[in-house]
C-alpha cells in the first residue's frame, strides 16, 4: 500500500499564494500519475491538476495559469503552487495516486481576507 500525506495548507489572503506537498511512501510514485483534487462542503470532489509518469500535465479550467503541479522523483513527492488565490479555492485539497481510490488525508485551504 501506498501512503499519502499532504501538508502545506492554510490561511492565506486574497491574492496569496500556498504550495502544497503531497509525500509518498513508496517510489512507486514514480510509475503513476499523480493528481490533486479538490473539495469544498456540499459540493463534490474535483480535479485541480494531474500529472503523469511522463511529466504531462493536466489542469482544471480554473486552476489554469495560476496554478502548477510539479513531482520530486529522488524525494517521493508531488507538489501544487497556488498563486493568485481566491475566495473560491477554499476547500480541502487531496493528493490522489493514480486513477484509483487512493487518497490522502487532505489539507485545509482557506482564502479570505
Amino acid at each position: 500500500q501506498v501512503q499519502l500525506v499532504e501538508s502545506g495548507g492554510g490561511l492565506v489572503q486574497p491574492g496569496g499564494s500556498l504550495n502544497l506537498s503531497c509525500a509518498t511512501s513508496e517510489s512507486s510514485f514514480s510509475i503513476a500519475t499523480m493528481g490533486w483534487y479538490r473539495q469544498a462542503p456540499g459540493k463534490q470532489r474535483d480535479l485541480v491538476a494531474s500529472i503523469t509518469v511522463l511529466g504531462r500535465t493536466n489542469y482544471a479550467d480554473f486552476a489554469k495559469g495560476r496554478f502548477t503541479i510539479s513531482r520530486d522523483v529522488p524525494k517521493n513527492t508531488v507538489y501544487l503552487q497556488m498563486n493568485s488565490l481566491r475566495p473560491e479555492d477554499t476547500a480541502v485539497y487531496y493528493c490522489r495516486y493514480g486513477l484509483g481510490d487512493r487518497w490522502g488525508q487532505g489539507t485545509q485551504v482557506t482564502v479570505s481576507s
